[in-house]
């Protein structure tokens, strides 16, 4: 009878030390547990001479850590790895072997997978390359960030933007405006050459080991630099490089990084970094040329990158694009955000693909079209020129007017166009008109057919409110 008893025991512990890393089985007692190990220092004391931090895999998996960093999984989704796992196979995977996992995560044995590689179109036609980690390496490395990113980011420049917690890209460009006001109306814009392809893994390594004192932790982020690349069903060494796609990616390139913020610090400048973009503001050409020398002298020795040389150089606000934005002068000559030249060609492409004559109905054309303008202002929507998305948006309404007339054939325009309240003269000289299909969607008559309200009636989103 006691043997049993220790046996039920023995599995009522096993499941309570499993169930917290899941939010529809997480008990309130497990999450009330005080962290393994070590009390996390106070992330704003960490420098790079404090004292190494060790014991950080406790911390890793720590509960309450776990089951963020699933959360953040879950919500996420994304595709399954080398090993065709779901994120909702994800779970009864874990409840069966997680206990095997973190014991090989704190013994510093933990071997990841290779992660899948996978090609993602590009605007201008090329592709660019990603690596997707298996769902539970995503789950670990997600765990692993949650940690460093406590510890590292009170640390990083306040010039520096991407994928950090609290910034945005919108953070950035308005920064860069205020510089630009300041009378720094130069830019360098600096791109640096596939960075993601290129980090040198031992001056990674070299940097995190600065900080990080657990030998168990920087075994596996070594580890997951060098898991390899499986393609076509072959895997290959990588030597280099941090594969986007994965959880770890962005912190390790802003790892890297720093080291371009800490010097341009050091020497005074006003600068902008969004990842591997960075606008350094000065207030000449001259200075701007002299600048860019020594910086790309920086890069190339210390950080061990390139800098592209063809997107790479001096220019004037107006010239150039950042993360899809540029700026204009106004008459009282305060600089404002726009648009790009080519964030604004890849928007009408886009815009015409949706309004494109198919067999869809009418009514899934604007819903898929609004899906796509309510994510487009979300981003795009800082831009001060509200005229131009005013134009734009009176630009879809035409398209979709052009849509309609395409889709009534013959007599059927003249008895739709009378039906809305078009006159007998009005509607006779557009239906029987050779004209085409264009011309006809900025006639009076489909206007008075159609107006803004009946747009807004179907669900049409807008750029601006219009009425």
């Amino acid at each position: 009878m006691s043997k049993d008893r220790n046996l039920k025991n023995g599995k009522r512990q096993k499941k309570q030390l499993v169930l917290p890393l899941y939010e529809d089985h997480v008990k309130s007692e497990a999450l009330k547990h005080p962290r393994q190990g070590v009390e996390p220092l106070l992330a704003e004391t960490v420098t790079e001479n404090s004292a190494k931090l060790d014991h950080l895999m406790e911390e890793v998996c720590n509960p309450t850590n776990l089951k963020e960093a699933l959360h953040q999984v879950k919500s996420k989704k994304g595709s399954p790895g080398v090993d065709g796992m779901t994120v909702g196979q994800m779970i009864p995977y874990l409840l069966e072997h997680w206990e095997e996992i973190r014991t090989q995560l704190l013994s510093g044995t933990y071997v990841p997978q290779p992660v899948r590689r996978v090609w993602i179109p590009k605007h201008d036609g090329s592709k660019r390359k990603l690596g997707i980690p298996t769902v539970i390496d995503r789950f670990i490395q997600q765990a692993i960030l949650h940690v460093l990113t406590r510890y590292y980011d009170p640390t990083f420049s306040e010039s520096s933007f991407g994928f950090r917690p609290g910034r945005s890209c919108h953070d950035a460009i308005r920064q860069s405006q205020d510089y630009i006001n300041e009378g720094y109306t130069t830019v360098i814009d600096m791109d640096i050459e596939k960075f993601f392809d290129q980090v040198n893994h031992d001056k990674l390594m070299g940097l995190i080991a600065r900080r990080i004192g657990d030998t168990r932790l920087l075994r596996l982020i070594r580890r997951y630099l060098q898991a390899g690349i499986m393609e076509g069903g072959l895997a290959s060494p990588t030597i280099e490089g941090t594969p986007q796609g994965g959880p770890l990616s962005p912190l390790l390139s802003n790892i890297v990084l720093d080291e371009l913020d800490r010097e341009l610090e050091k020497r005074g400048h006003k600068f902008v970094r969004y990842a591997d973009d960075c606008n350094i503001h000065v207030k000449s050409a001259r200075a701007g040329i002299r600048v860019m020398a020594k910086v790309e002298k920086f890069v190339n020795k210390k950080l061990l990158l390139r800098l592209n040389s063809s997107k790479s150089m001096v220019s004037s606000p107006e010239k150039r694009q950042f993360l899809g934005f540029s700026f204009y002068r106004n008459r009282g000559g305060e600089w404002k955000i726009k648009l790009s030249d080519k964030t604004t060609k890849r928007f009408k492409k886009r815009i015409r693909e949706l309004t494109r004559r198919g067999r869809r109905t009418f009514l899934h054309v604007v819903a898929t079209l609004s899906e796509y303008i309510r994510g487009w202002r979300g981003y795009y929507g800082i831009v001060e020129t509200q005229w131009t998305l005013r134009d734009y948006d009176s630009w879809i309404r035409r398209r979709l007017r052009s849509l309609i007339w395409k889709q009534w054939k013959g007599k059927r325009r003249y008895k739709e166009l009378r039906k809305r309240g078009c006159s007998v003269n009005m509607a006779w000289n557009v239906a029987n008109g050779s004209i085409g299909s264009w011309q006809a969607s900025g006639k009076c008559a489909m206007t008075r057919a159609f107006p803004n309200r009946f747009f807004n009636d179907k669900g049409l989103a807008a750029l601006t409110s219009y009425k």
